[in-house]
């Protein structure tokens, strides 16, 4: 907390009527030890005028970590424009007999709609990161669901297909940690996201010492083998609880131990293959309404060797249900307030696809360097690999990310309010305590090792201070 401290004194310190910025920057730095240690990269401008009020190692390399979002937001916000939709289908080759019964394959085709969950539209702050958002979190497809039955559908003779071949088949970047696919802040990046493309394993304590903790499911979809070694220990006690998956595999391993007593601990886990985990949800949830499946549940992928493929739409057949996305700016909301990895490579791909025809990483970041071309940001100023913040060599400056947001401010296209706030609770509550005037809109990464914060005042006469510390205290 001392920190998020020192770093919101240095927010507070540079409003444009300051007599000297540069003195108040200087003295909250060599007011900590552990300030005067680390790596400081600022940059102070002021809005209307680009007058800069105070510069360190402005064009120094830093890790942007998840402000990297904000190339990823600004990007899809001016190539697809705030009203843009996604669009999720059912289909199936040819209509139900006069048994109601469909032959061939039902197919779930995924549009990158990136809310298919519990989660509020427009944004409304969020439980606990692993906490499972209030409400049904398979809503969006039982309405599909719904949708399907309600077309008279009795049966299906053939498999149940989760289609995400908007998008390449490219789950992760090559650059992520090896472990980031376990967690919901790594899941896998598909056009079909059901519940951010992740699950809660709640942890709660067996009836006596010995006994094995009882697991819960949200969504309740069985998915994962899951090898259950975590035992109840005496009020008191208790050791932390480990999460193993090797790459690729749906073997989930859990160890540990929970004390009598204790509160549920909750595990967000990310999905191996989201499109077939998108087919066993839709699967359980014709069953449940009366509708015989014969087949199994299975994913169409597009892979990276077939992507040139992907510039021609495939006919889908007959549509049975459909499900609309909220505009995309309300996503973007999502993306910076909560920090949400996978819904900005999903954003990504998706002006990967509507601008050079393809839902991929890399058409992605080839149209984002041309933006950022068009916003004057030099090409030696950053190197960008994915669009969350994930890939360990992204990299940029801090003049880098003051010519982007001036070039948004700037605007006349760009939505009124970017970028969209990611100020932490905490510190947003301990902000408001402690200073009269409201709290700027901002931007600041996860409680993570991340040695990056970006504050963008929505001020009429504002200043932007843009600012990196290394290492992370």
């Amino acid at each position: 907390m001392k920190a998020a401290r020192l770093v919101l004194a240095l927010c507070l310190a540079v409003p444009v009527q300051a007599a000297s910025p540069v003195l108040a920057i200087d003295r909250l730095i060599e007011s900590s030890p552990a300030a005067r240690g680390a790596f400081w990269g600022i940059q102070v401008t002021d809005l209307k005028t680009g007058r800069t009020l105070y510069q360190l190692n402005t064009d120094r390399l830093f890790v942007p970590a998840s402000n990297t979002k904000l190339f990823t937001t600004a990007l899809a916000l001016m190539r697809l424009g705030p009203q843009f939709t996604f669009e999720t289908r059912v289909t199936a080759e040819r209509p139900p007999d006069a048994d109601g019964c469909i032959r061939g394959a039902l197919r779930l085709v995924g549009g990158g709609d990136p809310n298919l969950s519990a989660r509020a539209v427009p944004y409304q702050p969020e439980p606990a990161r692993a906490a499972p958002a209030p409400g049904y979190a398979l809503a969006a497809l039982a309405e599909l669901a719904g949708q399907v039955a309600a077309k008279g559908v009795k049966c299906i003779d053939g498999d149940i297909v989760g289609d995400d071949t908007r998008y390449v088949w490219e789950p992760y970047a090559e650059d992520w940690s090896i472990d980031d696919p376990t967690y919901e802040y790594g899941a896998a990046v598909s056009a079909i996201a059901i519940n951010d493309n992740a699950l809660t394993v709640s942890v709660s304590p067996g009836a006596r010492e010995g006994d094995p903790a009882a697991l819960t499911l949200e969504p309740a979809v069985e998915y994962y083998a899951i090898d259950n070694r975590i035992r109840t220990v005496a009020a008191g006690g208790g050791s932390p609880i480990h999460v193993h998956r090797a790459p690729g595999s749906l073997e989930l391993e859990l160890s540990g131990t929970i004390p009598l007593g204790a509160p549920d601990q909750l595990l967000a886990l990310g999905i191996e293959d989201p499109a077939k985990y998108a087919a066993l949800a839709l699967r359980q949830l014709l069953e449940e309404r009366g509708i015989t499946v014969n087949g199994g549940a299975v994913a169409r992928h597009l892979l990276p060797g077939d992507a040139a493929d992907a510039r021609v739409e495939a006919s889908d057949g007959l549509v049975l249900a459909r499900h609309v996305s909220a505009p995309l700016v309300e996503d973007l909301r999502i993306i910076d307030k909560a920090s949400q990895n996978l819904h900005a490579e999903m954003a990504l791909r998706a002006v990967g696809r509507a601008r050079r025809g393809v839902g991929s990483r890399v058409a992605g970041l080839d149209e984002l360097r041309a933006f950022l071309a068009e916003a004057g940001v030099g090409d030696t100023s950053y190197n960008v690999e994915d669009g969350s913040g994930l890939s360990r060599p992204n990299l940029v400056t801090p003049a880098a990310v003051v010519k982007l947001l001036r070039y948004m401010y700037n605007s006349p296209n760009a939505t009124p309010g970017f970028p969209f706030s990611r100020w932490p609770a905490g510190m947003a509550r301990w902000l408001s305590a402690s200073t009269a005037r409201p709290p700027p809109a901002a931007s600041t990464p996860r409680p993570a090792p991340w040695p990056t914060w970006t504050r963008f005042p929505a001020m009429p006469s504002g200043a932007m201070a843009v600012g990196w510390r290394f290492p992370f205290w």
